[in-house]
């Protein structure tokens, strides 16, 4: 009992950095599990990550000019997630090229221009952090930046939940019976570039998308209903941080990658034992043939 104690129990009982850390994960699962869902369901992934290096820029001109505080970089960083998103749209929309070829080339130039941005005045610590975040040197101010975003998209999420939906399954039906189309699809990108610039406070450009769409995508080998994928999505969330914090903990890994891996074994778990999983269809598919 006691050896379980030091385990699990302990790093969170004994030091507030390991609370603060374990909270705000566990408030970024919640808000971004659930929109990692739909950019699934949109087949919208990789858009995800093409706008998670978006931010990159904007979060490099608020380090340029105010150092490490979170406010300036939040804001950079929301300003350039909502030009390259618009901007992404924009081109897509009036040229032949399809958006995620034109997300492709804007993420990859604010990529490159946000790591050039870094390293004119910082040193390759300043870089790391910007890069990979530090979910355990979280301060009151980034969770209740934190806690702010999941308000923003809980709420976003309950207002505007039929109508996301209706746009994933068909959204030419949705913008031909309903004037709210094009509108919940910029609003959704607006709750995209908001949990992505709250995760990049503990996690980094890099990694800030993996919490969001790796738990969506173990989610979908088990159900096939949005409401119960969102759930499920968001308790996977939970285990992967927590399994991540003690591993960081127990192992002396980053933080950060350790939460990403965590989720990514369940990803493969799930892949393999999921009831819509690689396993699960077997079965069925021999039992059909048996039968």
């Amino acid at each position: 009992m006691e050896f379980l104690y030091g385990l699990f129990i302990a790093p969170f009982a004994d030091f507030a950095f390991m609370q603060r850390a374990l909270f705000g994960s566990l408030m970024l699962s919640l808000g971004a599990c659930p929109v990692g869902v739909f950019l699934m369901l949109r087949r919208m992934s990789l858009s995800g990550d093409a706008m998670a290096h978006a931010i990159l820029p904007g979060a490099a001109a608020g380090f340029l000019l105010y150092g490490l505080e979170i406010l300036p970089m939040t804001i950079g960083g929301l300003i350039a997630g909502v030009i390259v998103a618009l901007g992404a749209g924009a081109v897509s929309r009036f040229t032949i090229q399809r958006e995620d070829a034109s997300m492709a080339a804007f993420y990859l130039i604010s990529l490159a221009v946000g790591v050039l941005m870094v390293s004119i005045r910082g040193s390759s610590v300043d870089l790391m952090h910007v890069l990979f975040g530090t979910v355990l040197a979280l301060n009151n101010e980034a969770l209740t930046l934190i806690c702010g975003i999941v308000v923003v998209t809980l709420a976003s999420l309950a207002v505007f939940w039929r109508a996301l939906v209706a746009e994933c399954l068909d959204p030419l039906f949705l913008r031909s019976v309903s004037r709210m189309g094009s509108p919940v699809h910029f609003i959704f990108l607006g709750l995209v570039v908001l949990n992505l610039v709250g995760g990049f406070q503990a996690l980094g450009t890099l990694l800030s998308v993996g919490l969001m769409m790796l738990p969506a995508a173990a989610a979908r080998f088990w159900t096939a209903r949005v409401e119960p994928m969102c759930v499920l999505a968001v308790l996977t969330g939970f285990a992967s941080c927590i399994a991540g914090l003690l591993l960081s903990y127990h192992a002396s890994l980053p933080s950060g990658p350790a939460i990403i891996l965590s989720a990514g074994v369940v990803y493969f778990c799930s892949i393999l034992f999921g009831t819509r999983g690689v396993l699960r269809a077997r079965i069925v598919h021999h039992r059909h043939r048996t039968a």
